[in-house]
This record gives C-alpha cells, structure tokens and sequence, in this order.
C-alpha cells in the first residue's frame, strides 16, 4: 500500500507539473487574444478552467499510479502508461498550439488526436486496472466538451 500511494503521488505531481508548464502558454494569450475572440454561448467563464483541470490532473495521476503500481515490468503496465504519456504530451502541446500559437484551427488537430489516445488510454487502463480507467472518464468527457469549445471557436472566428 505503501509503494502504492508512492506511485500515485509521484504521477499526480507529474501530471500537475505538466500542467503548470502548459499554464505558460495560456497565460500569453488569455488576457487580450483569447479575450477578443468570438465564443459560442456555451463557452464556460475563464475561473473555472484552472480548478476544473487541477481536478483532472489530480484524477489523472491517480489513475496512472495505481496503473504505475501493478508493476513496470508488465508488457500491459508499460503499454498503458507509454499510452499515458503521450496524450500527456498532447494535452500540453494543445495549450502550445491554441494559446501560444493562437491557432484554433492546428489545436482542432490537436485534440482530436489527443481525444483519440485519451481514449486508446482508458482501454489500456481498463485492462490493467478497472478503477484506473474509471478515473479518466471525467478527463475524456471534459476534452470533449474541449473539442466542441475548440471548434465552435474555430468556426466562429
């Protein structure tokens, strides 16, 4: 239980770390480009971005260390949290790309690749840790929404 909750710490700090790095490509844009663009009605409230992803980070790490947990040397753990780290990566370069970039049309290819191995994720997840999989549930249903915010910009600007 020990190593465990180890794990689990360790990947929650990753994942709030990866975070945070992307927070810098964010913070570039939000306060005069992003303000200036045209968003659907549905577009939630700028404060609620930060508490909403700090949750899912926090989810996120705690489904990649219990994953973590059953053992690296198993082919299904390693296939899982190697899945794990690339829509890691996704996650971030989106924040680069729509914020950084100030691209909504290259952060719509973006996500739907991130979508995609958020997706391919959970199924690698499931096979290791049912709960783990659980877990990325809210993060999956919130890229969708992100998806659909990603466009609707996209389209509306």
């Amino acid at each position: 239980m020990k190593k465990k909750v180890g794990y689990i710490l360790i990947t929650v700090a990753i994942c709030l770390l990866i975070g945070f790095l992307s927070s810098f490509a964010t913070q570039t844009s939000v306060n005069d480009w992003y303000l200036a663009l045209n968003k659907p009605s549905f577009n939630p409230p700028n404060w609620l971005f930060a508490p909403v992803w700090t949750g899912l980070y926090i989810l996120m790490g705690i489904a990649a260390g219990i994953v973590w947990s059953k053992g690296f040397h198993h082919i299904w753990v390693k296939t899982a949290l190697y899945h794990f780290g690339f829509q890691l990566l996704f996650n971030a370069l989106w924040s680069i790309v729509f914020f950084g970039f100030k691209s909504p049309a290259w952060a719509l290819l973006v996500i739907f690749v991130l979508l995609t191995l958020i997706i391919l994720t959970i199924r690698w997840f499931k096979v290791v840790s049912k709960l783990a999989a659980i877990l990325l549930i809210p993060y999956m249903l919130w890229v969708c929404f992100a998806t659909l915010l990603n466009y609707k910009i996209w389209e509306l600007n």
